[in-house]
């Protein structure tokens, strides 16, 4: 059985020393342009790796991912107009 996953960003000030970050979870996406790394930890440790994390130094701010909030499932209310619009 898979764990419970949360998402992170963490807003960082160095792109090398973020690779510390990898103790706290995996790191699925490094941005060299807007210095923040999307990391994913398990759900029961998140509370004590947080504040682990704010206490680095090239850290600047942690800010939890809404992703998994997101409804991904639409349903099919209105009719399809495209067929209208067609030649």
């Amino acid at each position: 059985m898979l764990p419970d996953r949360t998402g992170f960003i963490v807003w960082v000030s160095d792109l090398k020393a973020a690779r510390a970050l990898e103790r706290f979870g995996s790191v699925h996406f490094m941005s060299r342009k807007l210095h923040y790394v999307v990391l994913y930890m398990n759900a029961d440790k998140v509370e004590e790796s947080l504040k682990q994390m704010s206490r680095l130094s090239f850290v600047r701010k942690v800010e939890r991912s809404y992703r998994s909030e997101i409804p991904t499932e639409y349903s099919k209310e209105n009719e399809d107009k495209t067929r209208f619009y067609s030649l």
